[in-house]
């Protein structure tokens, strides 16, 4: 069932357009990776799906019952954010906020949610360490803890291991299959590793100058994808 439905969407900021005509569905379960260029867009949509910007023109409907604050959400990092002087159980308790309403306490189910997905990621040990004495690996855990506290449906991940070493690479990889695979929650990630997108994507959104919305297998057989994956270096080994 369609948990998103993007309607023919323009997409652009101030005076520049960057893209229209943009149709695409993510279904429960689904595993969808956005690529494509520098500037073609991917940061503006991300805004848009999580309701922090318009769209200049077109719709994103919700569906079965999802209501937008119920997309968890992990961000590119900034090297402020990287500095955050909070600890581990402040910042993943955060993310249990958009369902608290108009009351300004956390309940009894909102901690117990917190310690659950600290626990999740394999963070209890680190619970009241603060976060920027963390890796960029065990940081990325913390962010994803905090997107879960907002969701069991659906997570909107931008570019979820930048910055991060082969290993913590492909540590988190496996976290965000393991949550897609055997715990349903489905997946948007704007990635510029195709090379993942290859191995874990069930679909690929792909937006620039040309657009395609298809399965794994369609965009990769398809010429735009062969041309994007000879332009970036796709086909590399995901361990090199």
């Amino acid at each position: 069932m369609a948990l998103l439905t993007a309607n023919n969407l323009t997409l652009g900021y101030g005076d520049r357009l960057l893209l229209s005509g943009l149709n695409f569905t993510v279904n429960s379960g689904d595993y969808l990776c956005v690529v494509g260029e520098n500037g073609s867009g991917k940061s503006t949509l991300v805004r848009c799906l999580l309701g922090l910007q318009q769209v200049a023109a077109g719709a994103i409907v919700p569906g079965d019952n999802l209501k937008m604050n119920q997309i968890g959400y992990l961000p590119q990092q900034t090297v402020v954010q990287k500095d955050f002087p909070a600890t581990v159980w402040e910042i993943v308790l955060s993310g249990c906020q958009g369902h608290r309403g108009l009351w300004p306490f956390y309940s009894k189910a909102d901690k117990a949610l917190a310690k659950a997905n600290i626990a999740r990621m394999n963070l209890t040990e680190l619970t009241r360490r603060c976060y920027r004495e963390l890796s960029g690996g065990q940081q990325q855990r913390v962010l994803l803890a905090r997107a879960l506290c907002a969701t069991k449906r659906l997570l909107l991940l931008d570019e979820p291991v930048s910055g991060l070493d082969p290993r913590m690479t492909a540590e988190m990889y496996q976290l965000i299959e393991k949550l897609n695979r055997e715990e349903k929650i489905t997946i948007i990630m704007v990635t510029h590793d195709l090379a993942a997108a290859r191995s874990y994507a069930s679909h690929i959104l792909h937006i620039g100058h040309k657009t395609f919305f298809g399965t794994n297998a369609e965009y990769f057989a398809s010429d735009l994808g062969r041309h994007f994956t000879a332009l970036v270096g796709g086909d590399r080994n995901l361990n090199n």
